[in-house]
């Protein structure tokens, strides 16, 4: 079994993308999403990072300038980390006013690991982005909540800024871009396929397990591992299928494709969960799933119809 993955070899394969932009195409978009499928399976946390810098530079290179969107690009191809902090703290949200900013981001995914942070602060009513070099603009974190298991080294936090300066060149598109369709909604498509590999890769490790313990034989398991087959399969093509019918022309169709698939991993992940707590029991599939972050092989979520695709 493979060790986890550091920051510089989830970049890596980034270097195979001919852009930081949108997919153009279907095909381009299968690309990508097999990247992503692929950390997930290797290291879930990464995966959920990896689909943050993905997101952020899409952002940047859709909405912002062009001088915005090269200097984002030679930033990552240089290994900086980027990451998008939407979710506002309940009690403090952030708040720009006389060129300051203030309040916090909660869920601030990698913020223990990202050099830029893309956040969204309300503007006459809209969501306005700002593009935060965190070496500059540091964030006063708070690291004691996160606790969701297997996600620790995601590194997700509370993020809070207390009357901090902010560039003017900082601000990327217009108030309201970043919830224009179908790129909002529809972005659930990466984290999508990320969660499909962590499916994939809870699959591998219930079979590595199994077989460990000589119970791989067993008609019962060997009935559950179908089924994890199945559903790490069923999590797969949902998302191949999103990606297919991708259409930036027909925006209400491409929304609901994606919550579909979305729905259907979501689906998959939890009936997988619980044939995985029936095949090793609760206190075993606790630690497989604190192991996901370092998971077996890798399998195309784009291969030809009929070909066995999610790790048997």
């Amino acid at each position: 079994m493979r060790a986890p993955l550091t920051r510089a070899e989830v970049l890596r394969p980034l270097a195979a993308i001919a852009s930081f932009g949108d997919p153009q195409s279907p095909a381009a978009l299968l690309v990508l999403l097999q990247l992503l499928y692929d950390v997930g399976r290797r290291d879930l946390p990464m995966g959920r990072l990896l689909e943050g810098h993905v997101d952020a530079l899409q952002i940047v290179h859709r909405y912002g300038s062009p001088a915005q969107a090269e200097c984002a690009a030679e930033a990552a191809r240089g290994g900086r980390l980027f990451g998008v902090w939407n979710a506002d703290q309940l009690d403090d949200p952030t708040l720009l006013a006389a060129g300051l900013l203030s309040g916090g981001k909660a869920f601030a995914s990698g913020a223990g690991l990202v050099t830029d942070a893309l956040i969204s602060v309300d503007v006459e009513g809209r969501r306005q982005l700002i593009l935060l070099d965190l070496d500059l603009v540091r964030p006063t974190l708070d690291r004691s909540w996160w606790r969701v298991t297997g996600m620790k080294r995601s590194e997700t936090h509370m993020a809070r800024w207390a009357d901090q300066p902010i560039a003017e060149g900082a601000m990327i598109g217009a108030p309201g871009d970043y919830v224009r369709e179908p790129h909002f909604g529809g972005g659930a498509i990466r984290f999508a396929a990320v969660q499909a590999g962590g499916i994939a890769a809870l699959a591998d490790l219930v079979r590595d397990h199994l077989v460990g313990a000589k119970r791989g034989d067993d008609p019962l398991q060997r009935v559950r591992l179908a089924d994890l087959h199945r559903h790490a399969q069923a999590a797969a093509d949902a998302v191949r299928g999103a990606a297919l019918g991708w259409s930036n022309t027909d925006v209400p169709g491409t929304v609901a494709r994606v919550a579909a698939s979305r729905n259907a991993v979501y689906s998959a992940g939890e009936a997988a969960l619980s044939l995985a707590s029936a095949a090793v029991g609760c206190r075993q599939c606790s630690t497989i799933i604190r192991c996901l972050r370092r998971c077996a092989t890798s399998t195309p979520i784009c291969a030809s119809p009929g070909r066995t695709r999610s790790g048997y």
